[in-house]
């Protein structure tokens, strides 16, 4: 890993160099093939994919391939519930929603409920469930539906799950693990269990539905360790490995630190107050000038901009007023002020209604997702005699 920035699945520091990070991982680049044949399947592209948002993958070829010759597929990503959700947590579900749609298929959403509990020393099994209850209304806010939509919780529905997690912990070794994870006499036993739990999800669809030939991941990029592991293993239980196209992380607002929880001034959360929203983008790092006549003389650089990636991953549908926006930046039509004024009406009108959503979303709600409500667990465990 690169001494200028660290990508693991817990932990992201330092600007993130996603062409090296294609080579350091050892995934594919999302090619302009791969665009065109997408577009071709589906008829139409979303942003994410049109702007390189998701830009790597494994296997996503074998996919459309998959699609192409009428094999079904389902879709699997997730969500550690460690703290409240940020604009950032949510982008990748935005694109799942759209791929679920376009896909008409099932999905599988994790909620890693104990992977947090693991790792964070100090957030008690009480927080945690606090959190998962938040972060899923927060998820469910989106609209997904609940027909063809199922979600583990894993301290919740460890059952469903564990029959394909020893089957999978049993032909990965610590030695495997360590490498590709850097876990240390220190780490505890149950995060060095967790990545076959992980791994589950990559092959329940088959023992719910006989009828799936492949599981895609939309996920971003820092989770691609597990899906390495997860694929070495497919092959000796006799499954499908399961394919991922990855996603780019929304920069946090100051420059050269992450979304985090630690520092709230990087993160737009989904509760925050539009004073919030306000402030924090009025402070956001930008690629102006610093003035308004260097500005105009010489124009900005969107490149650079986190004000202009808010826009890109989620604040302007139309690529082509994205580009225009892009235009007006670099010849200087186009001020740091009038960006980010835009940017604050539209951040807190999507937050406005995404609160609204959210309110209607009750515990009785949550329980039509379930898993646990949703697949008789007797029946399933018995589609597990196909494990090997």
């Amino acid at each position: 890993m690169s001494e200028e920035y660290k990508v693991t699945p817990w932990e992201v520091t330092g600007e993130v160099d996603y062409e090296k990070l294609i080579r350091e991982f050892g995934v594919s680049p999302l090619t302009d093939d791969l665009v065109s044949r997408f577009r071709k399947i589906f008829g139409e592209l979303p942003s994410e994919i049109s702007r390189k948002l998701f830009y790597a993958h494994r296997d996503f070829d074998v996919i459309l391939d998959k699609v192409e010759s009428g094999k079904k597929i389902y879709l699997y990503t997730g969500r550690g519930p460690s703290g409240p959700m940020h604009i950032g947590h949510l982008f990748p579900f935005v694109f799942t929603k759209k791929l679920q749609t376009m896909l008409n298929t099932e999905l599988f959403i994790q909620i890693t409920s104990d992977e947090k509990f693991l790792y964070h020393r100090n957030i008690g099994r009480e927080e945690i469930f606090e959190y998962t209850i938040d972060n899923i209304k927060d998820i469910l806010a989106l609209g997904f539906d609940y027909k063809n939509t199922y979600i583990i919780d894993d301290l919740r529905a460890i059952q469903y799950l564990y029959q394909i997690a020893v089957s999978v912990a049993k032909r990965v070794t610590f030695s495997t693990a360590k490498a590709v994870f850097g876990f240390t006499h220190d780490t505890n036993i149950g995060m060095i269990f967790f990545m076959s739990i992980q791994a589950a999800p990559s092959f329940i669809g088959y023992f719910i539905n006989d009828k799936y030939e492949g599981c895609l991941i939309p996920a971003a990029i820092d989770q691609d360790p597990y899906w390495r592991v997860t694929r070495d293993i497919a092959t000796k239980i006799k499954l499908p490995k399961p394919a991922q196209i990855h996603g780019k992380l929304l920069p946090g607002l100051k420059k050269g630190i992450k979304m985090s929880a630690s520092i709230p001034e990087t993160s737009i959360y989904l509760s925050d107050s539009p004073e919030a929203v306000k402030k924090k983008i009025w402070e956001a790092y930008t690629g102006g000038q610093p003035t308004i006549e260097l500005q105009r003389k010489y124009g900005g650089d969107p490149d650079k901009c986190v004000v202009f990636s808010y826009f890109k991953f989620l604040f302007e549908d139309s690529d082509d007023k994205l580009r225009e926006r892009y235009e007006a930046c670099k010849s200087g039509e186009l001020t740091c002020g009038e960006c980010k004024r835009e940017l604050i009406d539209r951040i807190n009108k999507f937050l406005e209604e995404h609160r609204r959503r959210k309110e209607k979303i009750t515990d009785e709600y949550i329980e039509k997702y379930l898993i646990n409500n949703k697949v008789d667990l007797e029946n399933h465990i018995r589609q597990y005699k196909l494990l090997r």
